[in-house]
C-alpha cells in the first residue's frame, strides 16, 4: 500500500477504534463476520471472567455466503468450544444477516428465553467499533454497551489479519464504507449520531476519489 493511502486509511482506522475500557457484563454479544479472530477474542474474554453469557450472532452475511457453507454464528461458536467455552453458556443467533439484525435478533432471542441482560460487551472486528456501537445505542437505548475488538494496530492489522481474499485495500475499502455509513445512518434511524471531525472525513473524501469506494451505500 502507497504510504499517503496508508496514512489515510490509518486515519479512518484510528477514528473506528472506540478503545473502552472493559468492564463486567451481563452478557458477550459476538457480532459474527468472515474474520474468526473474533471468535478467539469474544472465548478470551468469556474465559477471563468478564461475562457468564457468550452469544454469537451471524446467519450468512454478504461476504461470508460465498465462504462458507455454514452460519457465521454457528462456525464462530465452534471455535469458542474448542477453544474451552462450555456449551452451555453459548447462545447462536445463527439468522441475521447485518448488524441492525444482530442487535434485533438478540434481543428478540433473549427476550424467548426469558434472559435479562443490561449491560454488554459487543466484540466486533477493530475497524467496525463505531458502527457497532452506534447500533446498539439505537437499537438497545435501555442497556449499557461497552465495545471491543482485538487490540491491534492498523499495521498490526494488516500484517497478521490481511489475506489474499481480504488484501489491505479490501480492507480499506470496508471502512470507508462504514464511515459513508457512520454519516448517513443516523437520518435513516440504523444509528445515533457520531460526531466525524474534518480531517476524518477529509481522508474519506480522498480515498473514494482513490477508488476506495466498492462498499459505499447509494446516499
Amino acid at each position: 500500500m502507497e504510504k499517503h493511502i496508508h496514512d489515510l486509511a490509518e486515519r479512518i482506522w484510528n477514528y473506528h477504534r472506540m478503545n473502552q475500557p472493559l468492564e463486567k457484563a451481563d452478557v458477550i454479544l459476538v457480532l459474527c463476520s468472515h474474520d474468526e479472530t473474533i471468535a478467539e477474542c469474544a472465548a478470551k474474554l468469556y474465559l477471563a471472567g468478564w461475562s457468564p453469557l457468550l452469544i454469537f450472532s451471524g446467519g450468512a452475511g454478504a461476504i461470508t455466503r460465498a465462504m462458507w457453507d455454514e452460519a457465521e454464528a454457528d462456525r464462530f461458536a465452534r471455535i469458542a468450544i474448542e477453544i474451552g467455552v462450555p456449551r452451555e453458556r453459548i447462545l447462536i443467533e445463527n439468522t441475521s444477516t447485518n448488524t441492525g439484525e444482530n442487535i434485533t435478533f438478540t434481543k428478540r432471542l433473549l427476550a424467548k428465553k426469558n434472559i435479562e441482560a443490561h449491560k454488554f460487551i459487543v466484540v466486533q472486528k477493530p475497524y467496525m467499533e463505531r458502527r457497532s456501537y452506534a447500533t446498539f445505542r439505537k437499537l438497545w437505548a435501555d442497556c449499557e454497551v461497552i465495545v471491543t475488538s482485538p487490540q491491534v494496530s492498523f499495521d498490526e492489522y494488516l500484517a497478521n489479519y490481511v489475506t489474499r481474499d481480504f488484501s489491505a485495500d479490501r480492507v480499506t475499502s470496508i471502512m470507508v464504507g462504514d464511515l459513508q455509513r457512520i454519516k448517513l445512518y443516523p437520518a435513516k434511524g440504523f444509528q445515533i449520531y457520531q460526531e466525524i471531525p474534518e480531517d476524518v472525513w477529509a481522508a474519506y473524501e480522498e480515498l473514494v476519489a482513490a477508488g476506495y469506494d466498492k462498499y459505499l451505500v447509494q446516499a
